[in-house]
């Protein structure tokens, strides 16, 4: 294996690996905290809607969801102010928060987990990082599937962003107007919103490495929709 590893970094000589810089590893333990506070949350939201018969069962349930929702709030807290005290961050944070329905709880995952802008070349580098790249399901020369999402990669961005592209067709001119586009040519709802979640992450790549909030006019001319 040692030796594999080594021919293999001959011929593709791949960058060095650097290890995150304080602030970004610090963001990344305290959005992944929230994630999993989270979590622990919709378990024991479960649990308890399920009908708990033992009286002491139900109260300690209870009493755990009572910290749960508050451990939620302060690591919330310490998520905003962490990135307030970073001008950087705080910078990044205001340009993901430009792009319609990406809010301040979905900007921290992405710079949290997209950690180093500069080694993507592209949108759709960052894009396959996530599993957001389309692949066709194919059995043998003739039979083929929808297209889905490869869902190779880090997962954590991929769900951050489920829920703002619902909001971003909910609520965006600019989005509604793009995806009307895939929905005239019989795409379903989940491979437009799908569709829109990759759009997302080419979204949120140009206004990080351009330094330039989400300008709707800009991005129609994007081509790389």
């Amino acid at each position: 294996m040692d030796e594999l590893i080594a021919r293999f970094c001959l011929a593709q000589a791949p960058p060095a690996w650097t290890p995150l810089v304080p602030q970004v590893r610090e963001l990344q333990a305290l959005v992944r905290r929230l994630e999993s506070l989270i979590e622990m949350r919709g378990i024991e939201e479960n649990r308890l809607s399920s009908g708990i018969i033992v009286a002491a069962v139900r109260q300690s349930v209870e009493a755990h969801l009572s910290y749960l929702h508050q451990e939620i709030e302060r690591t919330e807290g310490l998520i905003r102010q962490h990135i307030n005290d970073h001008p950087r961050l705080k910078q990044q944070s205001q340009l993901l928060d430009s792009i319609p329905g990406i809010a301040a709880t979905t900007a921290a995952l992405l710079l949290a987990e997209i950690t180093n802008l500069t080694q993507y070349r592209s949108a759709r580098q960052v894009a396959a990082y996530a599993g957001l790249v389309p692949r066709e399901r194919q059995s043998g020369s003739s039979v083929r599937g929808r297209t889905r999402l490869s869902k190779i990669g880090n997962a954590r961005p991929r769900r951050a962003l489920y829920f703002p592209a619902i909001t971003a067709l909910r609520c965006s001119p600019f989005i509604q107007a793009w995806a009307k586009g895939l929905q005239e040519r019989g795409k379903s709802k989940m491979s437009v919103i799908c569709a829109v979640m990759h759009k997302l992450i080419h979204l949120a790549y140009g206004v990080l490495k351009t330094g330039q909030p989400f300008d709707p006019e800009w991005a129609r001319k994007e081509k790389t929709a």
